[in-house]
């Protein structure tokens, strides 16, 4: 039965990788962008929001400073500074092309946005802390 849960949980979020793609390449990016947007959000979709439970897409423009500021900086080996900060550049593309596809409301985008500008800072600076063995990896 769970397991039904998560694979109808990929299953939809295949279908919003796909409209975010689409999103993306009308916008004119290059290839390579429009892959490093796609892995970024594919990670969070299908790995975070599914971790536990099969938690929906919407969930996540909740769950921003959770991944951000801490399982991305200690369970993410490539995390970097930039890498939090094109993380975050990918989210508000992607929720944003799921707001244009009224797939979230614009109360949760609004909620991920405002998350995003006041803790990117903080991610970062604690992303940098951490890589330098300044923050303890077991809190």
């Amino acid at each position: 039965m769970i397991e039904r849960r998560y694979e109808a949980r990929r299953q939809e979020n295949a279908r919003y990788l796909a409209w975010f793609e689409e999103s993306l390449e009308s916008a004119g990016l290059t290839q390579k962008t429009v892959r490093r947007h796609l892995d970024n959000v594919d990670f969070y979709l299908n790995v975070f929001l599914l971790r536990s439970e099969p938690l929906g897409m919407e969930r996540g423009c909740f769950m921003a400073d959770e991944f951000l500021g801490d399982f991305f900086i200690r369970k993410c080996m490539w995390s970097t500074p930039g890498s939090v900060r094109s993380t975050a550049a990918s989210f508000k593309k992607f929720y944003k092309c799921m707001l244009e596809h009224e797939a979230v409301e614009k109360e949760s985008y609004d909620f991920l946005i405002e998350t995003i500008r006041e803790d990117m800072e903080f991610w970062t600076e604690d992303c940098e802390q951490f890589n330098s063995g300044g923050l303890n990896p077991f809190w």
